[in-house]
Order: C-alpha cells, then sequence, then structure tokens
C-alpha cells in the first residue's frame, strides 16, 4: 500500500480507477491496487487479531472518566508519517498499541495513561546462526537490555539467500528481560517456532525495546545472516 500526498490540483480521491483504490485514514491519503484478498488464517495471525479485539473491547469496559484521560493524552503521543506530517493517534489506538507492547513484554495492562518517556534502544551488531551447534546468537552494541525495559526479538523463517524483503514474514520468536547481557542466545526460540536451521539458507531478526512502564517501544534494529554449517 502505498501513500500519497495531494497538492493543489486534486486534495482528495475515494474510490476505484484503473486497478487502483483510493482511500484515506488517519494516517492520510493512500492508494492500493484493487485485489481479491488471500486469508489464509494462521495461527499467528489469529492470535495477532485476538489480541487487537480484546484490547478494543477492554478500551470499551473502561470508565467513561479514563476513556477521556486517554483521548486526551494523544497530545503527548503525536508521530510523523513518511511525508513528515505530525499524525496524532485516537485514545483507542494509543491505548492498544502500548498494551499490546506490553503484552508481548509479558507486562501488565496500564489503564492510565502515561507521561511519554520513551524507550532506550539496543542495536544488532551481529547474527550468527550455526546448524552443527543449534546456535542462532544476536549480539548488540549494548552491553546489556536497559534498566526497566524488555528486549522483543523477531526472526523471519528461513528464505533464500538472494531475498531482501522480508517484512511480512517476522515473528516474535522471544523475550530477554531488563539487564540481560549481549550475546543474546536465542536459539531454542528460534527452533521452537521455526524448526531445523539449514546452512545456506538466510534468516532474519529485528530487535527492539519496550518500557516495562509506559509500553513505549523503540524503533527496529534489523540484521540478517546466511547459516553456516
Amino acid at each position: 500500500m502505498a501513500k500519497i500526498k495531494f497538492g493543489m490540483m486534486m486534495t482528495d480521491a475515494r474510490g476505484k480507477l484503473g486497478g487502483q483504490v483510493f482511500s484515506k485514514n488517519r494516517s492520510g491519503a493512500y492508494t492500493r491496487t484493487k485485489v481479491t484478498p488471500v486469508n489464509p488464517q494462521s495461527s499467528y495471525q489469529v492470535a495477532v487479531r485476538n489480541a487487537f479485539t480484546s484490547f478494543a473491547q477492554n478500551f470499551r469496559a473502561l470508565t467513561a472518566s479514563q476513556i477521556q484521560a486517554w483521548n486526551a493524552a494523544v497530545v503527548n503521543f503525536v508521530g510523523t508519517d513518511i511525508f513528515g506530517d505530525s499524525r496524532t493517534p485516537s485514545g483507542i489506538n494509543l491505548y492498544t498499541r502500548l498494551n499490546l507492547n506490553l503484552d508481548n513484554a509479558g507486562q501488565s495492562a496500564i489503564n492510565t495513561p502515561p507521561l511519554p518517556t520513551g524507550a532506550d534502544p539496543n542495536t544488532a551488531s551481529t547474527l550468527v546462526a550455526d546448524v552443527s551447534s543449534s546456535l542462532f546468537t544476536l549480539t548488540t552494541a549494548e552491553a546489556a537490555v536497559p534498566a526497566g525495559h524488555t528486549l522483543i526479538v523477531e526472526a523471519t523463517p528461513l528464505v533464500s539467500p538472494g531475498k531482501n524483503f522480508v517484512k511480512s514474514e517476522f515473528r516474535v520468536i522471544g523475550t530477554f528481560a531488563a539487564a540481560a547481557a549481549s550475546p543474546h542466545l536465542a536459539g531454542a526460540m528460534w527452533i521452537a517456532k521455526f524448526g531445523s536451521l539449514t546452512a545456506g539458507q538466510k534468516v532474519f531478526a529485528r530487535i527492539k525495546t519496550v518500557n516495562n512502564t509506559t509500553g513505549e517501544s523503540s524503533g527496529y534494529s534489523q540484521i540478517s545472516t546466511i547459516v553456516i554449517p
């Protein structure tokens, strides 16, 4: 899906034109190719959808004053889109986003909006995937996971060595708690998720940290490697 930014000759568009669909959401205008959707209903997709649904229902079950507090708090969490324009989430989007991060980090949900303090990042520096030792070892530039944070590790299954675009294939494989020292040994996590490693194939990993108090997350740091025998 491509986002678009209209100029003075055209300010908006909706509907279908030549196989393209024009629409708009809270992030702005966008266009996409009209396709018949494929819905394989994988266990991962079902789990993610269920989590979104659960937190949406939880938000609606909050008291009126709590919902008002979340709606008011969005001004503290304004972000920018790919055009550099400011984008403000809705109260329910903010609640869901922060609590999904906390859920992935194994932390309790929050019903009161926090003041933003940010998340201290970890940067992936090397990744080693080794068949003989069943290793999937991620080293970061930082010595350990920062205090008050959880490191979320996502990875892909094996892909061909020439493949570079894998955004939709990342899956959460595990976490490392605050103060966990680098390198992070995630071999058992990867194998439990995807099965055996195969030499010569490629695998990707990406990491982000989650603030255990606020649910804010850092940006992703991504890395890849070829599996060695």
